[in-house]
Parts: C-alpha cells; sequence; structure tokens
C-alpha cells in the first residue's frame, strides 16, 4: 500500500497551495500570511496559465446547492475515500498504472473533502461540513462558442481536480492494460464456457 504515499502527497501538496491562497493567521505562533485577492488574476505563464483565487460552494462549475444536498455531498465525498482506499487495498497486487490512477483520484478527492468539511469552521463562515472549495488555477485558450455561451478558459480549478483527473484518464486512456488481472481471469472463464456451450 505504498502507493498511497502520492495519495498523502497529493494532499499535502493541495491543501498547502490552497492555504497559501487563501491566506491565514494564527494567534500563536503569530503568523499572518494574506494569500490572494479574490477574483484577482495573476498572470503566471503569460496569460495562458494564471493564478485567481475563488470559491466553489457546491459541485462543478461552482453550482450551489441546497443547504441538505451540500450536507449529503460532504459526507459522501468522505464515504467515497473510504471505499476506494479499501477498494486499493483489495487491488494492492494489481498492475501499478491501474493502482496509481485510484491513488491519484484518493489523494485529490480527500484534498477537496478537507474543504467542504472544515474550512468554513476554520475560516469562520460556515459550520462543519459546509466549506466552499479553493480553485486557483485558470487555464486560458482560444474562444469558443457553444451553444450561445463563449469560453475563453477552462473553470478554475486546483491540485485535486487535477489529480483525480489525471487518474481518471488514465483509466480511460488505458484501460484495456491496466485491467486487474482478476478480472481479465473472470472474461477467460467465461469466454471458455461460451466456447464450451457453443461446441
Amino acid at each position: 500500500m505504498r502507493i498511497l504515499y502520492l495519495s498523502f502527497l497529493i494532499v499535502l501538496a493541495d491543501q498547502c497551495s490552497k492555504v497559501l491562497v487563501k491566506g491565514f493567521n494564527t494567534p500563536f505562533p503569530d503568523l499572518k500570511f494574506d494569500g490572494l485577492l479574490y477574483g484577482v488574476r495573476h498572470n503566471i505563464f503569460g496569460t495562458f496559465v494564471n493564478f485567481t483565487f475563488v470559491e466553489n460552494p457546491g459541485i462543478a462549475f461552482g453550482i450551489e446547492l441546497p443547504s441538505l444536498l451540500k450536507l449529503l455531498l460532504s459526507i459522501s465525498s468522505g464515504l467515497i475515500c473510504i471505499a476506494l482506499v479499501l477498494y486499493l487495498y483489495r487491488q494492492r497486487n494489481e498492475k501499478i498504472l491501474f493502482r496509481l490512477s485510484i491513488a491519484l483520484i484518493i489523494g485529490g478527492a480527500f484534498g477537496n473533502f478537507i474543504d467542504r468539511v472544515f474550512y468554513g469552521f476554520f475560516y469562520g463562515y460556515a459550520p462543519l461540513f459546509f466549506g466552499k472549495v479553493v480553485d486557483f488555477i485558470e487555464v486560458k485558450f482560444f474562444t469558443v462558442s457553444l451553444f450561445g455561451y463563449t469560453f475563453d478558459h477552462l473553470p478554475i480549478f486546483n491540485i485535486a481536480d487535477l489529480a483525480v483527473a489525471s487518474g481518471v484518464m488514465i483509466i480511460l486512456l488505458f484501460n484495456k492494460k491496466i485491467l486487474p488481472d482478476n478480472l481479465d481471469r473472470n472474461i477467460t472463464v467465461d469466454q471458455r464456457v461460451n466456447i464450451e456451450t457453443v461446441e
């Protein structure tokens, strides 16, 4: 289960970046860091990659949720993290690329879970489980018009989002190569049964 070190590193990098973006003020020791101003764009690589601090109050694209659904989202995010860790343990002897993809998803999911559960309480704007996810990475591209809407950048995201997207992309792109061995064996047995039935 050493692959979970990757998940831990993702959570650490994600949370450190979010605290620096959002800022912090601790009474002991007396530390204060203002972070980024909300909604102000800071160019990193020309105008292609920017740091723009925003907070996501709900799910993707900043869609706001009713209080009950927001609570359920926070709780279900934690349950999904636990389920993925247990699943990874069961698949601990499978191909490294498959385990890597699951570890990426776990790290990203847990990073955003921390925001939803604790940030509202720590920063004093909401009770536990009602926090907002901190996003800050903005990638701009050429302007695209679709269904009457104009887009010139991806939705603003964070390191946790990037980890989840990377894990999912690995599974989608290499699913035939990284399919767990036990699934391969099940398919082989099914094929064998079908062949014997036909004969």
